[in-house]
């Protein structure tokens, strides 16, 4: 009896994969050459997206055709044109843009962990040099900070509205490992009865000062400069965020920031962690499941953690409740854990 030709072995998907540097790179060059941008300002041929973005013809023709395969233009005829993804993402008119994240996300400290894996296979954690992200007052934070405040801009709103839907109570709030500031300053932004303390490094604080400024809560918005195991948190807090920071550590490191967090926290007072959170089958959804390979080569010790483990995590660590909420249309989920 033949095979099903649906039933075949192909090479295809190895080929795919063995290639797929070249689906970054491409978006890299159209996001650098602002193809996007000039599709969006009504180029729409080979030849007018060129002239746009001084480039050659031919080169744009191969591009575009690439991104079209890539799903991220359409095509009709000799005519591209956006997305609905690329229009709200890719645009830079779009206050949605996306684009500067890629200065972190490209950042050699992220991507050059990879040339790396086989060694962090083989050790459980990155095999670059010193720590990877996590070595103290990484320059990459600030990086970070600037690269990615658009990305977090409508999460962080989404966050507010979630943890406190009412906004009509005084709350103190800090914010650890805040980098943009941009969570803290949502909650401020959400209730005007609401005081910000954001705890980072010195020169990723800047930053946040900058956009708490920026966005009229400067007045409701301190900082506490440092590293969020050493410094002295205070006490008396209503919320405490931690949002992207458990998964650069291994869990007994998670359940030191966790006890302090729950010491710093008022009676009835919250931890409000934001994660790429995998099912228990630690392969789905993919996008969550997946990061734990970043952890893998860039951090020592650090994972994607299942809600049963932050859960754990959290009760080692004092806290009498965790329940698990979607943060749409993110594919981060948030934990929020009770004193």
């Amino acid at each position: 009896m033949s095979t099903p030709a649906s039933q075949q072995p192909s090479p295809q998907l190895f080929f795919q994969t063995m290639n797929a540097h070249q689906r970054t790179e491409a978006l890299k060059t159209a996001i650098e050459l602002e193809v996007f941008t000039a599709i969006a300002e009504g180029n729409t041929t080979a030849a007018d997206i060129a002239k746009r973005c001084q480039a050659s013809e031919k080169g744009i023709r191969i591009l575009c055709d690439y991104l079209t395969i890539m799903e991220m233009l359409t095509k009709q005829g000799k005519n591209y044109g956006l997305t609905l993804d690329s229009s709200v993402f890719l645009d830079k008119r779009s206050p949605a843009y996306l684009g500067g994240a890629v200065e972190f996300l490209g950042d050699p400290i992220l991507t050059g962990g990879a040339k790396y894996m086989t060694d962090a296979v083989r050790k459980g954690g990155t095999a670059m040099p010193d720590e990877g992200t996590i070595a103290p007052d990484n320059p990459v934070w600030v990086t970070f900070a600037r690269a990615m405040a658009a990305l977090m801009n409508m999460p962080s709103q989404v966050l507010a509205k979630l943890v406190d839907p009412n906004a009509d109570r005084k709350l103190k709030i800090l914010d650890i490992a805040a980098g943009h500031g941009l969570f803290g300053i949502a909650f401020a932004k959400n209730n005007p009865q609401a005081e910000v303390t954001a705890l980072d490094w010195k020169a990723v604080l800047e930053v946040a000062r900058d956009n708490a400024q920026k966005a009229g809560v400067a007045d409701r918005h301190s900082t506490i400069e440092g590293s969020a195991f050493d410094v002295d948190y205070g006490t008396g807090y209503d919320l405490v965020l931690l949002t992207n920071f458990l998964h650069h550590f291994d869990p007994p490191t998670c359940e030191i920031i966790l006890r302090k967090v729950h010491a710093a926290l008022a009676v009835g007072g919250r931890a409000v962690t934001l994660e790429f959170i995998p099912n228990e089958d630690r392969v789905t959804p993919p996008d969550s499941a997946g990061f734990s390979m970043m952890m893998l080569i860039s951090t020592p010790s650090g994972d994607a953690y299942t809600f049963s483990e932050l859960e754990r995590m959290a009760a080692n660590a004092g806290f009498s409740r965790s329940t698990l909420h979607p943060l749409p249309p993110t594919f981060q989920q948030v934990v929020i854990s009770e004193k």
